[in-house]
């Protein structure tokens, strides 16, 4: 099964599931209206500094890509001066071969990570459980899931699916926790809780939200200060960058920096902003003894010089998942990828391929919100339709749409045979129709194709008689002089 996308069930399985599931739309919903009404309050704030803002980051981002082999080489030139030791990982299996190496070269035994969207993408906790190792998530709501045994349902607040109540029965179940589910009280236990893993782990594990290719430094942005105690007690670090996560300088970062939080959760900043420049020196009590970056691909490379190229611009910040009215009903497990959402309807198909991903990209309703809230100017729902387009002529559309759309082609393109369809599937359509609403209704969801639509709503039959022969019998009313009225005379009174 693939790590990225989870198709041991179909989409329409897991969408039906996720529907019956109150709790989990209650919580997007209210999240989605948190963070709509702060960003909007602080977009609103900056006036027409937001659009020039958005504008800037999208032409940084796009000049990175069109010159993309040009700052990867730059970044790791100036990273391996700082001291890190470079990995470059064409694939998954790549990346995972080199983490498993380090784990061997340095005996290792436990790792502590921060929150990664890049380690979930290929699997890396698993793949480490299974060789032996013990890892630990020590970002709160990473471990909460790891605890729970879930997978995120966002890609900021991976957590939301859960509560505080089932968050307190998680850790009393699976960490002896003894207290309530006020959130302070949480909180406090697992700080108490995760304090001994960050001091006795042998590697720390980290993504990065943005690496500065002027002076080969990856940047973290994070609420909660575990980033920085995997950064700097482990004397082992390893950091996943994504070659899609380059910027030039720290005049470029700075635009970021003023986007992601505003975008993400309605924040002008973020707690923590971490820039790093390599291991400890000689002279440093933190920080790491040996750093190693991961630089990897794992299918990203494919889609440059594409239609799809605009994807290199995502920062990941969720902003088109806090917009998206699909989101907001199929939750983010409805979809089956670790990228939920918008971002995630066009990114799953370029990393894994449309034969692994069954009728995602259709989960969409191109309504265009996800393109207007992106802060890199992302076209998604234009990039969605593309999908669907190469899905169709690449033929991977469910077979029995080919043979019903090459008959509405016919009859669309036949005179005669359209008037007879219209004049033949009224009464067709009424020998099944609730004859009190004139309409197929849920009674109807036995037949194929059909029972998508009347499952949830209902289909007017088609009128008796066609919108040409009305309009040939009509009788239009005899024209009318128009009544003048009284103006006046100008300048004077009437």
């Amino acid at each position: 099964m693939n790590v990225l996308y989870h198709n041991d069930v179909t989409l329409r399985e897991r969408v039906a599931e996720c529907l019956q599931d109150d709790f989990k739309h209650k919580a997007i919903e209210t999240a989605q209206e948190v963070f709509y009404a702060k960003r909007g309050a602080l977009v609103e704030e900056m006036g027409e500094g937001w659009q020039e803002l958005r504008l800037r980051a999208t032409e940084i981002r796009n000049h990175v890509t069109e010159n993309l082999d040009y700052y990867v080489k730059l970044f790791a030139e100036n990273a391996e001066a700082n001291g890190y030791i470079m990995h470059y990982a064409p694939t998954d299996q790549d990346a995972l071969a080199d983490v498993i190496d380090i784990f061997e070269k340095h005996q290792a035994q436990t790792t502590v990570k921060s929150k990664s969207m890049m380690t979930e993408e290929v699997g890396l906790n698993e793949v480490l459980e299974e060789a032996g190792y013990t890892v630990v998530e020590t970002d709160c709501a990473e471990c909460i899931l790891q605890k729970a045994e879930s997978k995120p349902s966002h890609i900021v607040v991976p957590a939301l699916h859960f509560d505080r109540d089932a968050i307190c029965d998680i850790f009393t179940e699976k960490c002896g926790y003894e207290g309530t589910s006020v959130p302070e009280e949480l909180t406090h236990f697992l700080r108490r809780y995760l304090r001994p893993e960050f001091l006795n782990a042998d590697i720390g594990i980290r993504g990065c939200n943005f690496a500065v290719a002027a002076t080969g430094s990856p940047t973290l942005i994070t609420n909660e200060g575990n980033g920085r105690m995997v950064d700097s007690v482990p004397k082992v670090q390893i950091i996943f960058v994504g070659i899609d996560r380059i910027v030039p300088d720290l005049q470029s970062l700075d635009v970021m920096e003023a986007l992601v939080p505003r975008s993400a959760v309605g924040s002008k900043m973020t707690a923590y902003f971490s820039v790093d420049s390599g291991p400890a020196h000689a002279d440093e009590v933190d920080g790491p003894v040996e750093a190693h970056i991961i630089l990897m691909d794992n299918g990203r490379s494919r889609i440059l010089k594409t239609e799809f190229e605009p994807m290199f611009r995502c920062m990941r910040c969720g902003a088109c998942l806090n917009i998206c009215p699909v989101y907001r009903h199929i939750t983010g497990h409805g979809y089956g990828s670790i990228y939920p959402g918008p971002m995630g309807v066009v990114m799953t198909p370029n990393l894994v391929g449309y034969d692994e991903i069954d009728t995602m990209v259709f989960a969409c309703s191109l309504c265009g919100a996800c393109s207007d809230h992106c802060p890199a100017t992302i076209p998604l729902h234009d990039l969605i339709r593309a999908h669907r387009i190469e899905i169709v002529d690449e033929g991977k559309n469910h077979s029995n749409e080919v043979p019903v759309f090459k008959l509405l082609r016919k009859m669309w393109s036949d005179v005669g045979f359209y008037k007879f369809a219209m004049s033949a599937g009224g009464p067709m359509m009424r020998l099944f129709a609730d004859s009190s609403k004139g309409a197929l209704t849920v009674n109807s969801t036995w037949m194929p194709v059909v029972k998508g639509w009347t499952s949830t709503r209902d289909f007017d039959v088609l009128s008796k008689d066609r919108f040409r022969t009305w309009f040939k019998n009509h009788k239009p009313l005899a024209a009318e002089t128009p009544v003048q009225e009284n103006q006046g005379t100008e300048g004077g009174d009437a």
